[in-house]
């Protein structure tokens, strides 16, 4: 769970709509819903325009993840409004099909393991973390959704995430036929 609220909190921090470009014979796709930075990170939906922090970057090295590794969180943003004790996040992490985590946590209890307190005073707000990632973690694809309120209900933001964690090899022997 440390993994998932960690991931959640940099999403606080932090209907899929990709616009098609046609360009003579090139194609190229952008999706307005990718949080800016280097990380897996979107939005849930594109209106996003009542929402109580604006993310300019998140950024995750080694982007993507890797179970076994050091994984670091550089996020930066802009609170318009004082998050108070209340908030809340609506917590989701699914692996594959299969729904792991579906809880409503404490948005300022989770936000201490990221060196934060409430309440998140206005104004830009910078978030650096160090996460061990245990060399435990099943491969495969792991879905996480954040959608993170005031205690007043009011819309803070909703961002999604999708990483795929591979298997690691330690012998020659060991591959996929």
């Amino acid at each position: 769970m440390r993994f998932a609220a960690v991931v959640a909190l940099a999403c606080g921090l932090a209907p899929a709509s990709a616009l098609n470009r046609f360009r003579r014979d090139q194609i190229s796709v952008t999706d307005d819903l990718d949080v800016p930075g280097d990380s897996p990170l979107k939005y849930c939906d594109s209106n996003r325009g009542d929402d109580i922090i604006s993310i300019q970057s998140v950024d995750l090295t080694p982007n993507p993840p890797e179970a076994g590794s050091e994984l670091l969180i550089q996020a930066t943003g802009t609170v318009f409004q004082d998050i108070e004790d209340g908030a809340y996040v609506n917590l989701q992490v699914k692996y594959g099909l299969i729904r792991l985590i579906n809880t409503q946590a404490d948005l300022c209890e989770q936000i201490k393991n990221v060196e934060l307190e409430c309440p998140i005073k206005k104004g830009v707000i910078t978030v650096t973390k160090s996460v061990d990632l245990p060399k435990e973690i099943p491969p495969g694809k792991y879905t996480v959704n954040a959608d993170v309120y005031t205690k007043d209900d009011e819309h803070i933001t909703c961002l999604t995430a999708q990483v795929v964690f591979g298997r690691k090899t330690n012998s020659i022997f060991d591959f996929d036929l």
